[in-house]
């Protein structure tokens, strides 16, 4: 299975994945998240802004996936904690995202994630999280 494969089989296991419409690209061995805006991810409709759980997930998605494809794991990652850190509301448009994969021991990997909308350099949220893996043998 290609990479570009695995990460669409990933993506379409998880439900909300599938509920907030995310997709990925892959360029080489670097993965862009994609979200696109729908008024169902509206928190706020008086500024209106992207609801944080909403961000949370999507970089939480980001991360597993990142996980998934680049160290070709035998089961999904599990979570282990993740600290969110909103940095901008997230206005109505669409949302992009990076993992960074720091670390990969024997059970936990650690992941660097950040969002942003227009420019890479000032991302809306990012998140930092510890994932039980079980890497392929």
């Amino acid at each position: 299975m290609t990479p570009s494969e695995q990460l669409q089989t990933v993506l379409e296991r998880i439900p909300y994945a599938r509920f907030l419409g995310i997709r990925a690209e892959l360029a080489g061995d670097e993965m862009t998240a994609i979200l696109p805006f729908g008024e169902h991810l509206i928190g706020n409709p008086m500024l209106p802004a992207i609801h944080g759980g909403v961000l949370g997930a999507f970089m939480e998605m980001t991360a597993l996936a990142q996980l998934s494809v680049s160290e070709g794991q035998a089961r999904q990652p599990r979570v282990i904690d993740i600290t969110i850190e909103y940095l901008r509301s997230g206005r109505p448009l669409t949302t992009y995202a990076r993992a960074q994969i720091k670390k990969v021991g024997r059970r936990i990997a650690n992941v660097h994630v950040e969002a942003w909308q227009e420019q890479r350099a000032a991302p809306i949220a990012a998140m930092r999280g510890h994932f039980l893996v079980t890497p392929t043998t």
